[in-house]
């Protein structure tokens, strides 16, 4: 079984990628869902993350997204922090996503942050989703209900896209829905008739 990374800034349309992949038949794999879900349900993680904002950023099972995302986009440590308690977990999880799987010709993991945490040699090919930063900038508006510059800083804290454009082997312009899912469906196509 193949393991493709789908990656991409914020707001470039990752998820919607990843939706056409799976209406295509693939099994996808989303990294920041499973992640949501570990923070709400993994003890290990929520006594965690407890010891390092406090007791109070959560309530009752719910953390306070809002108020971690507003600390953490501001305190690189803090970031980094958050990361080492939340990746360990997540990887686990994958890791029994993957032995499910594991007669499929190749299944998709949506991760967000795979050159900036160095796991890109963990994949056999990877997709680069991309939009003008414009674009991106008012989807991340709409759909988080945050400011203008809320998004720049998250945009801040990833990778600049020119780093790491060569080492991805396929690229989608996600512009226009009906050019999406022909390209989805190429991709697709291509990485089935690999050996």
């Amino acid at each position: 079984m193949k393991i493709v990374g789908l990656t991409g800034g914020i707001g470039s349309g990752k998820s919607t990628v990843l939706e056409i992949f799976k209406k295509i038949g693939v099994n996808t794999y989303n990294a920041d869902e499973s992640a949501k879900k570990l923070i709400s349900s993994n003890k290990k993680i929520i006594y965690s993350i407890k010891q390092l904002f406090g007791e109070d950023i959560y309530n009752e099972h719910d953390l306070n997204s809002e108020l971690v995302s507003k600390i953490v986009f501001n305190d690189k440590e803090k970031l980094k922090s958050l990361n080492s308690i939340i990746h360990p977990e997540v990887a686990k999880d994958f890791d029994s996503f993957c032995l499910n799987n594991k007669d499929e010709k190749y299944i998709v993991k949506e991760a967000a942050i795979i050159f900036e945490t160095k796991t890109e040699n963990l994949f056999d090919k990877i997709v680069y989703v991309r939009a003008p930063k414009e674009i991106r900038i008012d989807r991340v508006m709409l759909r988080d209900n945050v400011s203008k510059g809320d998004v720049l800083n998250r945009i801040r804290n990833q990778i600049a896209e020119h780093l790491i454009i060569d080492k991805c082997d396929y690229i989608i312009d996600n512009i226009d829905l009906n050019d999406l899912e022909k390209k989805v469906t190429e991709i697709n196509n291509s990485i089935i008739s690999l050996n």
